[in-house]
């Protein structure tokens, strides 16, 4: 044990490692109160990290070329040894991370986590959002299979419609007059270096936000304000142990329903890798229905609901830029739905429905009911935000306590 010490001591006189141990696990104090909804922000941190780790060997043999990366993909999931596993718990681990972050983002609006002093974190955590969702496009191209290559096509296409630029940023984006090899490649780069980079900046700059102005809790009472003679929050509990082993049962649990996904329905039927993409990319034949992976397809319901592609591209952009305004949006006295009345509940049930809704309609035919349909859920989906001012001030709210509750 003191040849341990020893060395402790010498790594902190060059690195503050008990420093850091100290403020971001051993003695950073959270709420006592922390829930089911509390496991999916290291969930979150547990897929990234494996979605690097699989990322990397499959890089070892994918080729970023457009006569081979179909091949090439193919022979990691025949021929090289545990490819397939790999494979699959990549494509399977893009899913997984975004069923973590709508969860994680749907506490948020739960509990209030964007509001104050919490808005630079929200910020933090919208911007990893559209990461992210970089990430997971430039991703979907690199198999180079037909609803890869055709998804792309139509994605590329959408930056079209910006007035004056709109037909150079789609060229400079593909890197030539079609997607082709060069916008492989550039894809391929951007996935595996430059994205990546960002992502774990954000996630460093997200954590340290977080631990500099605390957690929120169920019930939206900042621990900070009650603490004992040794400036302990009397609500409080170190992380480590507490929730550094809580989290295991929740890391625990993920495993079990992911490794039954991977072993036993990778495809789920074609919502985490469609049919059509175990067919090779052909620029003269076009898919009968293309559609993004579902993550994507709220969003491109809001897209189709509107007429013209200009108009289109604006509500879909429109429709995440509104998240980074969540909090000076909510006026409402208090920040936990326990303490907010039925309007507000009410609403987000509405709210979260036709979210759900506009996810299954963008996986849909674009017909005329159900595009009409689209256009409705969309109108819903903006008006959450749009007249969040008006309903949080009217809601009737409970008193909050002065102390964390169970």
């Amino acid at each position: 044990m003191k040849v341990l010490s020893n060395f402790v001591d010498w790594i902190d006189a060059r690195f503050p490692l008990t420093k850091v141990w100290n403020e971001h696990l051993a003695q950073y104090y959270a709420p006592k109160n922390f829930n089911f909804w509390y496991f999916f922000g290291s969930l979150a941190m547990l897929v990234l990290v494996m979605q690097i780790l699989t990322g990397i060997f499959l890089t070892m043999n994918y080729k970023p070329s457009a006569t081979e990366a179909f091949s090439s993909v193919e022979y990691i999931m025949r021929d090289v040894n545990w490819g397939w596993l790999m494979r699959y718990m990549h494509s399977t681990g893009a899913s997984a991370f975004f069923i973590v972050i709508y969860l994680h983002m749907f506490r948020g609006l739960l509990y209030g986590s964007y509001r104050q002093p919490r808005e630079l974190l929200w910020i933090f955590g919208m911007l990893l959002y559209v990461a992210l969702m970089a990430e997971a496009f430039m991703g979907y191209l690199l198999p180079w299979g037909q609803m890869s290559y055709w998804g792309a096509q139509v994605i590329i296409s959408l930056f079209s419609a910006i007035p004056g630029i709109g037909e150079a940023l789609s060229e400079w984006i593909r890197g030539d007059f079609v997607i082709a090899d060069a916008t492989l490649n550039r894809f391929f780069a951007f996935h595996v270096i430059a994205v990546p980079l960002i992502l774990v900046a954000l996630v460093f700059v997200h954590i340290v936000a977080l631990h500099a102005v605390g957690s929120n809790n169920p019930d939206g009472i900042e621990i900070k304000k009650n603490k004992d003679a040794n400036g302990i929050p009397l609500d409080g509990i170190p992380f480590h142990p507490y929730y550094s082993v809580k989290d295991i049962v929740g890391v625990i649990v993920f495993l079990i329903l992911f490794s039954a996904v991977v072993f036993f329905l990778p495809e789920m039927d074609g919502w985490f890798l469609e049919k059509d993409n175990f067919i090779p990319a052909d620029p003269l034949k076009t898919p009968e229905h293309i559609v993004p992976l579902w993550y994507f397809t709220p969003f491109y319901a809001i897209l189709r609901a509107v007429p013209s592609k200009f108009g289109g591209v604006m509500a879909m952009g429109g429709a995440i830029v509104v998240l980074f305004l969540l909090p000076w949006l909510d006026r409402s006295p208090v920040k936990s739905i326990r303490y907010k009345g039925m309007l507000y509940k009410g609403i987000l049930t509405v709210f979260i429905l036709s979210f759900l809704a506009l996810g299954y309609l963008g996986t849909q035919p674009a017909t005329p009911i159900l595009t009409n349909f689209a256009r409705v859920f969309s109108i819903i989906y903006f008006l959450f935000f749009l007249l969040m001012p008006f309903y949080t001030k009217m809601d009737r709210t409970k008193p909050v306590p002065d102390r964390v509750t169970k």
